[in-house]
């Protein structure tokens, strides 16, 4: 790192310091702290919306995974048309009925049971997830770029963990909601503007796009889109059954993202910044798993030095995927655009935790302290929202340590089969709610409570299974080694058996308390709301979105052919 990188990193932190000041003057209700005062506009949505996705797991994890794996994870980066259906589907529902948290809506849909499950459900996998993964993959960014500056690299690590926390923690418990949109704004036009440099260099480095796919080509097998379904990491078919599970249930019932969207000033609004977030969500297949496929063509033909590490499971030395992207930005980038794409990390770091952090405090103070204690004023629910952040920011630090030796496949597989095991039950309840009368409240709860206990109890068994602790019996270890995306299958499968077959054993929800909560039960009010929320040309970028998350599709299917 040189003086002029240094100068970019710290012009980048005095603009969001001043959009901190900016916000934190404006905070006089709830609404304004967790919601922006719902007066958010489209660009700065979708804006949010991809920046609190791409977080620097995602940056580091998805260039590690496309140099070891090829484009095996591109599917879960073509969820553009995920985010379609958050827009289409699901926003009207949760915008009319004018909730803060997607819990809440789900309390109106069915009873106050799901609600708090769901709390919990959210706030665990902020832990295991979007927390500790995000602080990790910072910390790896710090060992790898600074590795002398503290002392040693596991200095650097450390020092990095607390720093971004304690920083972007700061400018969300200060600034709201406000604060982290429009910081998000900005730190997605940097962390763009950053992997195009690193693209670009990486492509002049190895000589042309053609190049580089030649060089893929000698081990194709490792760089299909399309594994075969014997492949033991990334079947076809399981990946046609994880993906859209996990998909739906991120993009159109996580907190973390819809939140954005009901912060915006009318359900037109809300759309269409749903739809700009789907734009935008194309380009990380480009951005991020192209210059690890780029990385591993430099390594191959000698150009770039990637360190090794040893496969726990064959036993063999393979690429540290997590070093990749790291390694990229030390060899390839000249003195200044260095700092840019620094400073593009920190922003898919920060703007990931300030986002999950603002969420984290709207799910713990409305859907579990609010209903405790209904009595309570905006300023204390404001304050015991602070204090939630602090305290989940403390719990995934505390689990960092234990992913040094969980996410021995790589950054980006540990968040995806995590993910799988969370997503099922959740995403079951949500299409059955909005297109079902018939499932209720009591079906919803069991859905919920047996599909997460069963996927808790896959995750340790394979934790277990991958850290040696478990040995035997073998049928013990065959369910630790289970393909993630077939389990987030069977997990999917078993919750709406179990939430269908509840539902229908006991009486059936009044159509009255549910109107205008599922499309099975809607009044003429609500259809002319939401007609009249969209036009032709919603209707054409829609349609445009799909064609190209299409066109990409059959290119990378046949690329390497």
């Amino acid at each position: 790192m040189e003086a002029l990188d240094w100068v970019v990193i710290a012009s980048y932190f005095c603009v969001l310091a001043g959009v901190v000041v900016w916000s934190s003057k404006r905070q006089k209700s709830i609404a304004d702290y967790f919601l922006a005062g719902r007066n958010i506009g489209w660009f700065i949505i979708g804006a949010s919306l991809f920046a609190s996705n791409i977080g620097s797991e995602h940056v580091v994890g998805l260039a590690g995974s496309s140099a070891r794996n090829g484009m095996a994870m591109a599917h879960w980066e073509l969820h553009a048309w995920v985010l379609i259906m958050l827009g289409w589907v699901f926003v009207p529902f949760y915008y009319r009925s004018g909730v803060y948290t997607v819990p809440e809506y789900l309390e109106r849909r069915f009873n106050a049971g799901a609600r708090w499950i769901l709390s919990i459900i959210s706030l665990v996998a902020y832990v295991f997830t979007k927390v500790s993964v995000t602080v990790y993959a910072g910390a790896i960014v710090f060992k790898a770029l600074l590795p002398d500056t503290f002392g040693s690299p596991e200095n650097a690590f450390w020092i990095g963990a607390f720093a971004t926390v304690i920083l972007t923690g700061i400018y969300t418990v200060f600034g709201g909601l406000r604060a982290v949109v429009y910081t998000d704004t900005a730190q997605t036009i940097i962390l763009l503007a950053g992997s195009i440099c690193i693209t670009y260099f990486g492509l002049q480095k190895i000589g042309s796009w053609e190049e580089m796919r030649v060089t893929c080509m000698k081990a194709a097998e490792n760089f299909h889109l399309w594994r075969a379904n014997t492949d033991p990491e990334f079947p076809w078919l399981g990946i046609l059954i994880a993906s859209p599970i996990v998909g739906i249930w991120y993009w159109c019932t996580d907190q973390y993202i819809v939140q954005r969207t009901l912060a915006a000033k009318d359900l037109r609004t809300a759309r269409r910044g749903a739809l700009w977030g789907s734009f935008l969500k194309i380009s990380p297949v480009f951005l991020f798993m192209i210059p690890g496929v780029i990385a591993y063509a430099l390594h191959s033909k000698g150009l770039l030095s990637i360190p090794l590490k040893l496969d726990e499971t064959t036993g063999k030395m393979v690429l540290d995927n997590d070093m990749v992207f790291p390694r990229m930005v030390l060899t390839q980038l000249p003195e200044g655009l260095r700092g840019l794409v620094v400073g593009g990390l920190l922003a898919a770091l920060m703007s990931s935790l300030s986002s999950l952090f603002n969420s984290a405090s709207a799910l713990f103070t409305v859907d579990i302290y609010e209903k405790l204690h209904p009595q309570a004023s905006e300023k204390t629910l404001v304050r015991v929202g602070r204090i939630a952040t602090c305290v989940i920011v403390g719990l995934g630090i505390l689990w960092i340590p234990v992913m040094k030796w969980v996410a021995t496949g790589g950054l980006y597989k540990y968040l995806q089969s995590v993910q799988g095991y969370l997503a099922p039950p959740i995403t079951a309840v949500f299409l059955l709610g909005l297109f079902s009368r018939r499932v209720n409240g009591k079906g919803a709860v069991a859905g919920l409570l047996v599909g997460f206990a069963a996927g808790m109890a896959k995750l340790t068994v394979q934790t277990l299974v991958t850290s040696k602790y478990i040995t035997g019996p073998e049928w013990l270890v065959a369910v630790g080694d289970y393909n993630f995306l077939f389990a987030t299958g069977w997990l999917f499968a078993i919750s709406i058996l179990v939430t269908v077959v509840v539902s229908l054993l006991t009486r059936a929800q009044d159509p009255k308390t549910i109107s205008g909560l599922t499309y099975a039960v809607h009044d003429e009010a609500f259809r002319k709301e939401n007609r009249a929320s969209w036009n032709a040309f919603d209707v054409a970028v829609t349609a445009g979105i799909l064609t190209i998350v299409a066109g990409v599709y059959l290119y990378f299917s046949f690329w390497l052919y």
